[in-house]
């Protein structure tokens, strides 16, 4: 095994006038940051902020029960950042405003999704094609509220338009609190590997702000290259956390000296997957919380390396005995392979291919 550097020594991460309790960040990733994630990853322990899956803003000031849902939290999930996505300044700023009032930590404006439905609108990626007027909605969003704006954005549209450290200076001028930036492009999607080389082209463009590196973050070793390449001060972790919930707790025994805690065995994370659905059912009731949880229920056991015919089990059970006999078999009779408990086998969560456009 290749022996892991020491943490380099950073000065603590603040956005605005928002202390973070770490340098390590739960990305807003769709379909999975809902508050029953959030509140296991607050759980195990290690994380600064965690964010919210991306929001309609429109659709958030017209109180939408999915935005209200995708926005729910509670004293435990704090502090709490929630992100925003559209492409009209009056919205962007009036949900900004929703927010605050609501006592939301921080606000982060998305320029980084490069699905097709967000990006043909202008928002998400879309919004690195039109600089003037997105660095004017930025500014209005910044001016708009007392609590910190923050961006998550990407390289650039594609490899001719590399254009986050121009974005990153101007947004640091109008008063963005910080910068997180995923080093791919809109066109390479989640293909490829992440430009460290281009994060660190952001870090350079800024003088005060945080710039936060995102991406192919799955362990201690890749953060601290991370760090060693880039000078980013802090890093974001999206599917990194759901193959391995405790990366952040691991992260912060690192950057303190100790020794790295390993990652879950497979009964822990049973029990993580039966808090989360737990979670789930305060939130929306056994029989939503069911059908909801597959999705999720899907990476955890597959990071547990449950035997195919008892994931279906898992997945077609409709009513709660069904579920509760699924689990009480996956408990029987544990990993197909790999050692009950002891470190299981290494897994990543598969990211979106094919062409970005027919996402």
């Amino acid at each position: 095994m290749t022996e892991i550097p020491a943490c380099p020594k950073l000065p603590a991460v603040q956005y605005g006038n928002l202390p973070l309790a770490s340098r390590y960040l739960l990305s807003p990733l769709a379909g999975f940051t809902n508050l029953p994630f959030r509140r296991i990853i607050h759980g195990i322990g290690g994380v600064g902020l965690c964010t919210t899956d991306l929001v309609n803003a429109r659709a958030l000031l017209e109180g939408t029960s999915k935005s209200m849902e995708l926005i729910a939290t509670c004293p435990e999930d704090s502090p709490l950042s929630v992100q925003i996505f559209g492409s009209n300044p009056e919205e962007m700023m009036a949900a900004a405003q929703f927010l605050e009032r609501r006592g939301v930590a921080s606000v982060d404006i998305n320029m980084g999704c490069p699905v097709s439905r967000i990006t043909k609108g202008g928002a998400g990626a879309g919004m690195m094609c039109r600089p003037d007027e997105t660095v004017h909605l930025a500014e209005q969003v910044v001016r708009s509220v007392q609590i910190p704006v923050t961006i998550k954005m990407r390289l650039g549209w594609d490899d001719q338009n590399i254009t986050a450290p121009e974005f990153a200076k101007a947004f640091e001028q109008v008063g963005v609190a910080a910068i997180a930036i995923h080093g791919r492009t809109r066109a390479q999607g989640f293909s490829g590997t992440v430009s460290r080389e281009g994060i660190r082209l952001v870090v350079e463009a800024v003088s005060k702000i945080p710039v936060i590196g995102n991406g192919d973050i799955r362990s201690v070793a890749d953060a601290a290259v991370m760090f060693a390449e880039t000078g980013c001060d802090g890093i974001s972790i999206g599917r990194g956390a759901l193959a391995n919930p405790w990366i952040f707790h691991q992260l912060v025994a690192w950057e303190q000296g100790r020794e790295i805690p390993p990652t879950g065995n497979f009964d822990q994370r049973l029990e993580l997957l039966q808090k989360q659905f737990a979670y789930l059912v305060e939130q929306k009731g056994v029989e939503r919380a069911i059908i909801s949880f597959r999705k999720m229920g899907h990476w955890y056991l597959s990071a547990m390396r449950v035997a195919a015919w008892l994931r279906n089990e898992f997945q077609t059970a409709r009513t709660p005995e069904e579920f509760e006999a699924a689990i009480r078999h996956i408990a029987e009779l544990g990993p197909k392979y790999g050692d009950r408990n002891g470190v299981l086998p290494e897994f990543k969560i598969p990211v979106p291919s094919g062409p970005v456009e027919r996402w």
